[in-house]
């Protein structure tokens, strides 16, 4: 369908792109792609289902959003899938589970039993962030901006190496409900539990990380944090605190923003929000931020007059019996879209 011939008040289209929107990666401003990858995954399996999960229900929502009207006219295009990266995921993810399964019954990263599939799972994951960053390359040498779709949390460290690759300076903004800044978790080095710790490490264009919502960590990360210059924490405790002392969350939201530079980075794995959001996601948290929270924080980052030059969201597991993962995530992922395109466009 070409774009003179598209109804964006008519039935959403299925027509295996994002949105139904009939964009090719060439005539838009803002490309997808996708990262069908959760090999490292350390409780519940199934974010590497999501891109394609996410095609079918975001096709289920309006395009008209009060927050960006007709940044989609702009253009949002999903760029092509290699098959490669889910079958390698999947072979991956046989052999570190069994790592998993080893380490929680009390073994050692040492025993000769899980050396060998613990090198073969990092050797993967290198060639997977080369290839995410080679495609990321890609498009970003054409001008367009890339957002990336998970798939677990270390599947964007390809992207924000391509985008180190290119600016100077910029700014993480990080939602979770974990820190991610442990250091080669369970023997593997690309963990979804080390993306930030690994960002911080190779790439000294990110000169702030700020990490809104976490809730579940390790003492090593709180003193990572405490301690980092590069690391602005607003834990979901501090947050919950201020709020039920009567401080409004655009304050909330205006602090963090705050603490960004002008070019900003979203990194948006799922389970920084509420866990009704996202009941299936690997690793689920009680406590969070509400889908009109989130929305609100990114909405104040555009409003501030910074802009966003790349995210990614990540950790939304599809379910055969509940499709509230994918709906949220979809309607999260427009939003990233949306607010992305508007930065850009001053």
């Amino acid at each position: 369908m070409e774009l003179k011939n598209f109804d964006p008040n008519g039935v959403g289209v299925d027509n295996g792109a994002f949105f139904g929107l009939p964009f090719t990666p060439e005539q838009a401003a803002l490309v997808l792609i996708s990262a069908p990858w959760d090999v490292t995954v350390s409780y519940g399996a199934g974010a590497a289902l999501a891109p394609d999960a996410l095609i079918g229900a975001s096709t289920q929502l309006d395009l008209y959003d009060a927050a960006a009207p007709g940044a989609w006219r702009a253009g949002i295009a999903t760029a092509d899938i290699d098959p490669a990266i889910e079958e390698c995921s999947a072979r991956l993810r046989a052999d570190a589970r069994k790592v998993i399964d080893h380490l929680e019954g009390g073994g050692s990263q040492q025993d000769d039993y899980v050396v060998r599939k613990i090198r073969r799972v990092n050797d993967g994951s290198r060639e997977f962030n080369d290839l995410i960053r080679t495609q990321a390359a890609r498009w970003l040498g054409e001008g367009k901006t890339v957002g990336l779709i998970g798939g677990d949390h270390s599947t964007p460290y390809g992207l924000i190496a391509a985008l180190a690759d290119r600016n100077p300076g910029f700014g993480v903004l990080h939602v979770d409900a974990h820190c991610d800044l442990r250091d080669a978790y369970e023997g593997f080095e690309f963990s979804h539990a080390s993306i930030m710790h690994n960002v911080l490490r190779d790439f000294p264009q990110v000169s702030r990380l700020v990490q809104v919502g976490v809730r579940d960590y390790c003492d090593a990360e709180a003193e990572r944090a405490r301690t980092d210059p590069r690391i602005a924490l607003f834990d979901d405790r501090t947050l919950r605190e201020a709020v039920f002392d009567g401080r409004s969350w655009l304050s909330q939201c205006a602090r963090i923003v705050n603490a960004l530079p002008p070019l900003v980075y979203v990194s948006f794995d799922v389970d920084g929000l509420t866990i009704e959001h996202c009941p299936h996601t690997g690793t689920p948290v009680p406590g969070g931020l509400t889908f009109d929270e989130a929305a609100c924080l990114l909405e104040c980052v555009v409003r501030s007059g910074r802009r966003i030059i790349g995210f990614d969201l990540v950790e939304v597991v599809p379910s055969d019996d509940d499709r509230t993962d994918v709906i949220v995530g979809a309607r999260m992922l427009y939003k990233l879209c949306g607010l992305t395109l508007k930065s850009n466009a001053r």
